[in-house]
Order: C-alpha cells, then sequence, then structure tokens
C-alpha cells in the first residue's frame, strides 16, 4: 500500500509512527422511539428525547465536547443526533452507512470521513452490538436505546 508523506509521516522524521492518533468513536443507538410504520419515520418518544439530552450532556461531560456527529437518516436517529450535537457543538451529518444495516466497515469508513479525532456515530440495533464486537473483537454488547459503546479505532 503507498501511504501520503504528509498524511502518516512527519516531515521532520522523528515521529515514525506509521498511523496518527486513533479516532475515539462513541458508537450510539438512537434514543427510544414511538411504534409504527413506516419504520423510517418513527420519532423520538418524550422519554426519548429525554434520554437524547441526557446522553448529550454525559459525553460532554467526558470528553466528547467538540466531537463530529454522524447519524443514520432514520428519523429516530436523526432527533437523536440533534439533541447530542446541540450538547456537543456539533451539526450532524447523514451518512446512509449507519441505516439499519450497517456494518463495522461503513461505520468506519463513515468516522473516518468526518476527520476528526472524536466522532459520535449514531445508528440502530441490533447493528450497533454487532458492530461494537467485530471493531473490538469482543463480546456483542448490550445496546439499550441511547446506549453508547466508546472504541478507540486506528485511523487508516
Amino acid at each position: 500500500m503507498t501511504v501520503p508523506w504528509d498524511s502518516h509521516w512527519s516531515r521532520s522524521g522523528t515521529d515514525r509512527r506509521i498511523y496518527p492518533e486513533p479516532v475515539r468513536l462513541f458508537l450510539v443507538r438512537h434514543a427510544e422511539a414511538e411504534p409504527g410504520e413506516p419504520d423510517e419515520l418513527r420519532a423520538l418518544t418524550a422519554r426519548g428525547r429525554q434520554q437524547a439530552r441526557d446522553l448529550g450532556a454525559r459525553l460532554a461531560a467526558e470528553g466528547a465536547d467538540g466531537a463530529a456527529v454522524v447519524t443514520s437518516p432514520l428519523l429516530r436517529a436523526r432527533e437523536t443526533a440533534a439533541e447530542i450535537g446541540r450538547a456537543l457543538g456539533a451539526t450532524p451529518a447523514l451518512d446512509d452507512r449507519l441505516a439499519p444495516g450497517a456494518t463495522a466497515d461503513g461505520v468506519r469508513d463513515a468516522a473516518s470521513d468526518q476527520g476528526a479525532d472524536r466522532v459520535v456515530a449514531i445508528g440502530h440495533q441490533p447493528d450497533c452490538g454487532r458492530i461494537a464486537a467485530a471493531l473490538t473483537g469482543g463480546p456483542k454488547p448490550e445496546f439499550p436505546t441511547a446506549g453508547v459503546v466508546v472504541i478507540d479505532l486506528p485511523r487508516l
């Protein structure tokens, strides 16, 4: 693989890391949503809006302030992202790679495309559990609504 000089090696030659610092990924399942059809238009419940606000405040307090926020295009994920983005001072970006059926590679690429060292990615279950397991090599974590798993990814 050819690696561009300026993106992976320092010009001074003193820093010999192959990759820059890792990207801290905050993988989030959307907050509680109303039941109904069509699935892509299910909105957050009042409890879900509160869950999203609380999660945004918690993420800001725990070092995610200023992180990029990327979300599934489904309404419940967009509404979760809006509350988190407000708490973090970020404007959420929509990414189809986070829609139901998302993969670890898709989430990794969506996070990398943000060009940030901290990224909050909002998706769906059971995808979030599978993605977390694939990215960490561990078991599938539980992902309640508004659940979050923090994963450090090497930037490729």
